[in-house]
C-alpha cells in the first residue's frame, strides 16, 4: 500500500488523491470517509499514482534567481537579460530587449520584480479573459490576481477567475489556454470528459500549452519562490 503523507478531512462528499510537486500523497477526504474505504481507493489508484509521482519528479526544478547582471528572466514566453545602470533609471523597466534596473538596487530586486510581474499580470489576464470569455459567450463574476505557486488558475463557485501572477511569463497562446481552462469551469465544475471535450473544442492546441507547461515549470516560473542572496 501506497503511504499518505497527508490526510485532510473536511466536509467535502468525495476522496481526491492530490501528488505535490515534490511527489507526496495528499489526501482530501469527507469527515465520514472511513480509512478501508480511503484506502481501497488509494490501491485502486496505485498505477495512477506511481505515474504521477514519477512525472512530477522528472520535472525541472524552480531555479534560484540571483538578481545578477545578465541573468534572464521571462516574460510572455521570452527570457530578457538583467541590466544594473546609473543612468537615470529609477526602477525596474523592460525595454530595448532587456530588464533595467538602478544599479544602486539590486537588493530591491526579487520585490521589484514581483511587483512588476503583479502590475504586468492584471494588465495581461485583464485583456486575455475579456477576449476569450467573450469569444466563448461566457462572463465571469470577477477576476483576481494570486501568488499561488501551484495553480496556475482557478474558478470559485460564484463565477470569480484567478489566475497567478506567475502565469504572465508564459507565452500569450499558454495564457490564452488557462483563460479558457477556467472559463469553461464556470458552466462544468468538474475535469470530466464533458469538460475536456468543450476545452479542445474552445482550443484546438490546449495539448501543447499543457506540454509547455509542464515541460517549462521550473525555467523561472516559480523563481520568486525561492530566492537567494549571491
Amino acid at each position: 500500500m501506497i503511504p499518505i503523507d497527508s490526510l485532510i478531512r473536511s466536509n467535502r462528499k468525495t476522496i481526491a488523491l492530490i501528488i505535490t510537486s515534490d511527489g507526496k500523497l495528499v489526501v482530501r477526504a469527507p469527515l465520514r470517509a472511513s480509512r478501508a474505504q480511503i484506502d481501497k481507493l488509494i490501491s485502486e489508484k496505485t498505477a495512477w499514482i506511481h505515474a504521477h509521482q514519477v512525472e512530477v519528479l522528472a520535472r525541472p526544478r524552480p531555479v534560484l534567481k540571483s538578481f545578477k547582471e545578465g541573468e534572464s528572466f521571462f516574460f510572455l514566453g521570452q527570457a530578457y537579460p538583467i541590466h544594473f545602470s546609473t543612468n537615470g533609471i529609477t526602477g525596474l523597466e523592460l525595454r530595448a530587449g532587456a530588464f533595467w534596473m538602478p544599479s544602486s538596487e539590486p537588493d530591491r530586486a526579487a520585490a521589484a520584480f514581483t511587483a512588476w510581474y503583479q502590475r504586468q499580470a492584471r494588465a495581461v489576464f485583464a485583456e486575455r479573459l475579456h477576449l476569450q470569455a467573450a469569444r466563448l459567450g461566457l462572463q465571469p463574476a470577477a477576476l483576481r490576481i494570486t501568488a499561488a505557486r501551484t495553480r496556475w488558475g482557478s474558478c470559485s463557485s460564484r463565477g470569480s477567475i484567478s489566475f497567478t501572477w506567475r502565469l504572465v511569463m508564459a507565452p500569450v497562446e499558454v495564457i490564452d489556454y488557462v483563460v479558457v481552462h477556467e472559463c469553461i469551469h464556470l458552466v462544468v465544475k468538474n475535469h470530466s470528459k464533458t469538460f475536456w471535450d468543450r476545452v479542445a473544442a474552445a482550443y484546438p492546441a490546449y495539448l501543447d500549452a499543457k506540454r509547455w507547461l509542464r515541460e517549462n515549470n521550473g525555467l523561472g516560473i516559480e523563481f520568486l519562490s525561492q530566492t537567494k542572496k549571491g
